[in-house]
């Protein structure tokens, strides 16, 4: 095998360790919640390879790359 797909493997291995132990953790903490205080939690609220992709993929303001590139020079 090559290292590329070692690591492939071994990033799905987390990836599914993460999906299990998030759908725990969700399952726990939506028996514990109160369901007048707070709505269902979701697996992806506890994993944080999720978050990370959905930080990843979102969109940013475009007013702080201004401040800092264009309005920063003035």
């Amino acid at each position: 095998m090559t290292l590329r797909e070692l690591v492939w493997m071994a990033e799905a291995k987390s990836r599914d360790e993460w999906n299990r132990t998030a759908c725990t953790m969700a399952l726990l903490a939506n028996l514990n919640r109160d369901p007048k205080k707070h709505a269902p939690y979701k697996p992806s609220d506890f994993h944080p390879l999720e978050n990370r992709r959905k930080q990843v993929a979102g969109t940013a303001d475009i007013g702080i790359l201004k401040t800092i590139f264009v309005d920063r020079r003035k």
